[in-house]
């Protein structure tokens, strides 16, 4: 049996951490997700993503700040971004992260799953 790949959403949004994971179950995924950067962060599970989905505006951490302490914890994790605040360019805010892409809200299944082939791409 093949081992479902990982993804985590963060995002403080509950319509979000309820609904993109459905999706993401349905394309095959295993899934969890958290309100917060510091709920993340807390888990036990960091080192076993395959991918995170990380909102870039939430209070306290934002994505982009999320994804740097990884980076500094020494995780490598491939990072698609989620906002619906069109004034954020998450690759130059953050350079030298493992950001992928940032969609803007809502998108569409098809530019999910582009985004997920990119960050980890099947065999």
């Amino acid at each position: 049996m093949t081992k479902r790949l990982l993804v985590t959403v963060v995002d403080d949004d509950e319509s979000v951490r309820e609904s993109l994971p459905d999706l993401l179950k349905v394309l095959g995924y295993s899934v969890q997700a958290f309100s917060s950067a510091a709920a993340f962060l807390g888990s036990a599970d960091i080192e076993n993503n395959d991918c995170l989905i990380l909102d870039v505006a939430m209070p306290e951490m934002t994505g982009p700040e999320l994804s740097v302490e990884l980076r500094r914890r020494g995780y490598r994790i491939p990072v698609v971004f989620i906002t619906a605040h069109r004034d954020y360019s998450v690759p130059p805010l953050v350079p030298g992260q493992d950001a992928v892409q940032c969609l803007l809200k809502p998108f569409s299944e098809a530019a999910l799953i582009a985004a997920l082939d990119t960050a980890i791409p099947r065999n």
